[in-house]
């Protein structure tokens, strides 16, 4: 029997190593800030332990145009690009996106009062954090539409 017990205990911590935990957050436009109302146009995730940040948005300027009224879509995708650019470590982005990726992350969710802002961050586990990412972008902004 404890054989049995040893083994089931090995196979769990076997499939647990596969397991990597992230952090994400819903990125949303607020057309008017003293409103607050908002729309997810996007998703951050970063999986410290995997070295992992990434974003993915709204691109599509019609789509932007239908979320934001009133705001210029042309200019949110620029804004949007940006942040981009700090995900993906680019250096044209500035100071910001030299920092490590748990820092970079941080300053991306970081509340403001803009016409982007953050989620709250929130917790996950995955074994890949791409495929979280497209999850969660499916789950919060395609299902907004």
């Amino acid at each position: 029997m404890k054989k049995r017990s040893s083994d089931a205990r090995r196979t769990r911590a076997k499939d647990a190593s596969k397991w990597v935990s992230y952090d994400f957050a819903v990125l949303r436009v607020v057309p008017h800030v003293y409103v607050g109302a908002f729309a997810p146009i996007g998703v951050m995730v970063h999986a410290r332990t995997a070295e992992y940040l990434a974003i993915r948005t709204l691109d599509d300027p019609i789509l932007l145009r239908s979320r934001a009224a009133g705001i210029d879509p042309e200019l949110l995708a620029r804004y949007l690009r940006v942040y981009r650019a700090v995900c993906d470590g680019d250096a044209s982005a500035g100071p910001v996106a030299l920092a490590p990726t748990s820092e970079r992350f941080h300053w991306l969710t970081a509340p403001r009062s803009d016409v982007l802002q953050s989620s709250p961050v929130h917790e996950g586990l995955s074994a890949d954090p791409r495929v979280a990412l497209d999850e969660l972008y499916v789950r919060f902004v395609e299902a907004a539409e």
